[in-house]
């Protein structure tokens, strides 16, 4: 993603940042560092080793306590009871963000963007450019499981990008857009594993996405945290630029039924086929120039 000086408007010219950063072994990666560098096809980019990454600092980013979601109008860091969290990360966060907070229904709470994945606490926009926080660009999303499946959100995750692509997504490059999803409970674990196992046999290729539990990162202060005011909803803000990266492979998810762990059949998929079949990732960045309100069906 190119880099975002101003609030709502980017310059044309890509600001170099990444820093050099430690060829050494990742701390929970789903696939070895060896795996991750074959497939990445050239560059240099290695995840900062923790011990090398940036110190951060103990002050939360400022502006998002209490700040409401741009088109869904609810606070972005609430979750209501008997709700539940994903965290992913497929590219740059901006189009990864739009093309949930755009799920139909009242389903989605809310959804956020930031920094995830990484060592140094509290980090800016930055930072985490630079490749020393070891962070990649992620989003969270809010959601009420009696109205969208963890499964929605998981075929999502998978079509709008190219899990393969080791450090980056398309144009850009770097550990911060690496693909991840990371789990915070058994059952996401088994049907991010299940749903990885099902789509890499589809797409005939090895998937280089980065799987590990939220818990893993409590040393570090936290698998997440919050992006910049300006990058929340970006898409969505006036004078905003249409930027993307992310390269949909054009491949549906196997169904459901096919990949299903055993005992979790209750996360069936909850948004119709419809709704698929006209607003599903396709290649040419199809998200970034849909409408920003919520699809109706």
């Amino acid at each position: 993603m190119m880099f975002r000086a101003l609030q709502f408007a980017v310059p044309l010219a890509v600001v170099a940042l990444k820093a050099p950063v430690a060829r050494l072994q990742p701390r929970r990666p789903a696939r070895s560092l060896g795996t991750l560098l074959d497939l990445m096809g050239g560059g240099d980019s290695a995840l900062v080793a923790p011990g090398d990454a940036l110190k951060g600092r103990d002050q939360k980013m400022p502006g998002i306590e209490g700040y409401r979601h741009f088109v869904l109008g609810t606070e972005l860091d609430a979750v209501p009871a008997g709700h539940k969290v994903a965290v992913f990360a497929n590219g740059c966060f901006w189009g990864s963000e739009k093309g949930i907070w755009r799920f139909p229904g009242d389903g989605i709470t809310s959804t956020a963007v930031g920094y995830c994945a990484g060592f140094t606490p509290n980090p800016t926009y930055e930072e985490a450019c630079s490749g020393r926080t070891g962070h990649t660009e992620g989003v969270r999303v809010v959601y009420d499981p009696a109205k969208v499946s963890f499964v929605d959100i998981l075929r999502w995750f998978w079509e709008a990008h190219d899990p393969c692509s080791g450090m980056g997504q398309g144009n850009d490059r770097g550990t911060q857009y690496r693909s991840g999803f990371y789990y915070f409970d058994a059952d996401q674990k088994a049907l991010i594993d299940a749903s990885l196992k099902a789509y890499e046999a589809q797409l005939g290729r090895p998937i280089t996405t980065e799987v590990a539990a939220a818990s893993d990162y409590d040393e570090y202060g936290g698998l997440w945290f919050y992006g910049e005011q300006y990058h929340q909803q970006y898409l969505a803000k006036p004078g905003s630029r249409p930027y993307c990266s992310a390269q949909p492979q054009g491949v549906d998810l196997a169904p459901f039924e096919s990949w299903c762990p055993p005992g979790l059949e209750s996360y069936a998929p909850k948004l119709p086929e419809a709704f698929w079949d006209a607003h599903k990732p396709r290649k040419g960045c199809s998200v970034v120039n849909a409408p920003n309100e919520p699809v109706v069906m």
